[in-house]
């Protein structure tokens, strides 16, 4: 299955998991962020974070096959891993349709471990913060209120290339940092690990 979009191969959190509970289940790759994979994940999910899939593609490509699912929060970041690997010759992958959020909606197990607030709710409340002060702060000091400007222009400008630096910068923090993911440890857990099964739950 599609997206009429995008054409991206999804794959729906129901079909997911009952592989997962046959003992067919696919590689899971989860290309969030190591603060949020530590948050909660898939058992038996492999954490790859985007930036660093990005950088060690090719790398990567050595130690996966087309029986891969890329997970993120919602899938648009799934959807750009999915097409780096394309690009370094891993075609046919598919995403996970809705990310964590379908999965969790739909009931499905997660491993919990240390809770954050998600990257999106900070990134609301750190942007409307500035625009609520810089807005108040306009009556006394002319011309502040085009921070707020400033942060609307670049919400919209993440809105439509599907970036956000905002919440680049708030994930370097150490509030949103996991376990360490440099590309030694990624491949020695692809290497190490085995695909998503029941047992891993």
């Amino acid at each position: 299955m599609t997206t009429d979009a995008s054409r991206t191969p999804v794959f729906t959190p129901a079909a997911l998991q009952h592989l997962i509970e046959t003992g067919d289940g696919p590689r899971l790759i989860d290309v969030r962020t190591s603060g949020e994979f530590e948050t909660g994940h898939i058992p038996g999910a492999h954490n790859v974070p985007l930036d660093t899939l990005r950088e060690h593609r090719a790398e990567l490509r050595g130690h996966l096959d087309e029986d891969v699912v890329l997970v993120c929060r919602a899938g648009s970041r799934a959807a750009q891993a999915e097409e780096a690997l394309a690009e370094a010759g891993l075609p046919n992958l598919r995403v996970l349709d809705g990310g964590m959020m379908a999965w969790e909606a739909s009931g499905a197990p997660v491993d919990r471990g240390r809770q954050r607030w998600a990257l999106e709710r900070q990134v609301r409340l750190v942007a409307g913060s500035i625009v609520l002060v810089s807005g108040v702060a306009g009556f006394f000091v002319p011309g502040v209120h085009l921070i707020g400007t400033a942060i609307g222009a670049g919400l919209t400008f993440a809105a439509l290339s599907n970036t956000c630096a905002l919440g680049m910068m708030l994930s370097k923090l150490p509030y949103n940092r996991g376990p360490r993911t440099d590309v030694g440890t990624v491949v020695a857990s692809l290497r190490s690990g085995s695909r998503a099964s029941k047992s891993a739950s």
